[in-house]
C-alpha cells in the first residue's frame, strides 16, 4: 500500500493517467472515480474513453458522448470539474486533417465517400495512432486549439491490459516508419510524453489469479516498452466478516455451532438446523474464498508498486457510489 499521508498524492506531477485492466475488473469505473477524485483537488479533468462502449456515460447517468467535450460532473467541496469525451477515430482522423493540413471541407468529403473509414478499419495500428493523437491534444493544447478549454489532468480509460503496451507504443512503430516530416514529428511528440514522469499508466485487478497474472505480465510489457507505471488498483475487495481466529475455525468447520444458535435466539430468530448448515457452510466459503484473496494479495506486493484499494459497494455503482470511490482514493494518497 502506499505511505502517502491524506494530505499528499502519489502522482502530483502526473498530467495523463492511463488506467487499464483486464476484462470485469472495473477499470471504466476506476477511472471515472480517479477522475472524481482529481477533482475535489480543485483540478479541471478530462475523462477520456476510446472503446467505444458510451461506458462514462452509463456511469455518470449521461446522455452518450457526442465527438464533444461535456461537463459530466464537479467535485465534492467546491472542487474542480471533471469534463468527458468519447473519442472516435473516425471523427479524430477529419479533425487531423483540418488541424494540421487544412482539410476541413475536403475531409468531409473524403468522410463522405468512405476513404476515412477505409483508412481507419484497413490499416492496423492506425485507430490507436488518431486516439492516442487526440489525447496527447488534449494535454498539450496550443494555438492551433483557439478557444478549447485546457485541463490541469486528464484521464484515458484505455484498452485492456493485454493490449496496453502495444496501444501506447504504436507511435514509436510509426516514427520508425515516417523517417522525416510532420508525422514522424507528431510520433516523436506523443512518445515523448507517454513516456514522461508526466505519464503514469494505472492497472486495476481483482483478487483472483487470472487478473493478477494479467497484471504482473502487463506491468513487465510496459516496463520492456519504457512506459511509466503507475499504481495497482485492487478493485472490488469484499469486506472481512470474521477475524482470523473464527477464519481459521470456520475452514476447518470448528465453528461454535451452540453459540450461533444462542445469537440467533437473542436476536429473535429461532434458528432450524438447516439454518444452522447454511450459515456454517456460508461461513466456510467465505473464509476459504479471503484466504484465496489473501495469496493474491501477497502477489500483487511482490510487483513492488504503489497499491490501493477500493471496496465492493453492496448497492451497486452510482454517482453517489463513485464519490465514495474517489474519497478513498484522494485517502489512500493516489488522487
Amino acid at each position: 500500500m502506499s505511505s502517502t499521508t491524506p494530505n499528499e498524492t502519489d502522482w502530483e506531477d502526473v498530467l495523463l493517467h492511463v488506467v487499464t485492466g483486464k476484462g470485469g475488473t472495473g477499470k471504466t469505473t476506476v477511472a471515472a472515480a480517479l477522475a472524481l477524485a482529481l477533482a475535489s483537488r480543485g483540478k479541471t479533468v478530462l475523462l477520456c474513453e476510446v472503446e467505444g462502449r458510451q461506458g462514462i456515460a452509463q456511469l455518470f447517468d449521461v446522455p452518450p458522448l457526442p465527438y464533444e467535450e461535456r461537463r459530466v460532473a464537479s467535485g465534492p467541496n467546491d472542487g474542480g470539474d471533471v469534463y468527458a469525451l468519447a473519442i472516435e477515430p473516425e471523427a479524430a482522423l477529419l479533425e487531423y486533417l483540418d488541424m494540421y493540413y487544412r482539410l476541413g471541407r475536403a475531409g468531409k468529403a473524403l468522410d463522405r465517400f468512405g476513404v476515412v473509414d477505409f483508412a481507419t478499419t484497413i490499416a492496423p495500428g492506425v485507430r490507436d495512432v488518431l486516439l492516442t493523437g487526440k489525447v496527447y491534444e488534449a494535454a498539450y493544447r496550443n494555438k492551433r486549439s483557439k478557444g478549447a478549454r485546457r485541463y490541469d489532468a486528464i484521464v484515458l480509460d484505455a484498452p485492456p491490459t493485454g493490449r496496453i503496451a502495444q496501444f501506447l507504443n504504436v507511435n514509436s512503430e510509426l516514427a520508425g516508419l515516417a523517417k522525416v516530416g510532420p508525422i514522424r514529428t507528431q510520433a516523436d511528440s506523443i512518445m515523448t510524453l507517454l513516456r514522461s514522469p508526466r505519464t503514469a499508466v494505472h492497472l486495476v485487478t481483482v483478487l483472483e489469479d487470472m487478473p493478477v497474472q494479467e497484471t504482473a505480465d502487463g506491468i513487465a510489457e510496459l516496463h520492456a516498452a519504457k512506459l511509466p507505471v503507475g499504481g495497482v488498483v485492487v478493485n472490488l475487495v469484499r469486506s472481512n466478516e470474521l477475524d482470523d481466529e473464527a477464519r481459521d475455525q470456520a475452514v476447518e468447520d470448528g465453528l461454535p455451532r451452540g453459540l450461533i444458535e444462542e445469537d440467533l435466539r437473542r436476536v429473535g430468530i429461532e434458528p432450524t438446523g438447516t439454518m444452522l448448515d447454511g450459515l456454517l457452510t456460508e461461513a466456510r466459503e467465505h473464509a476459504e474464498r479471503r484466504d484465496l484473496e489473501d495469496e493474491q494479495r501477497k502477489r500483487i506486493n511482490e510487483l513492488d508498486v504503489d497499491t490501493y484499494e477500493l471496496p465492493r459497494l453492496t448497492d451497486g455503482i452510482d454517482l453517489g457510489g463513485l464519490y465514495e470511490l474517489a474519497a478513498d482514493l484522494c485517502e489512500q494518497g493516489m488522487a
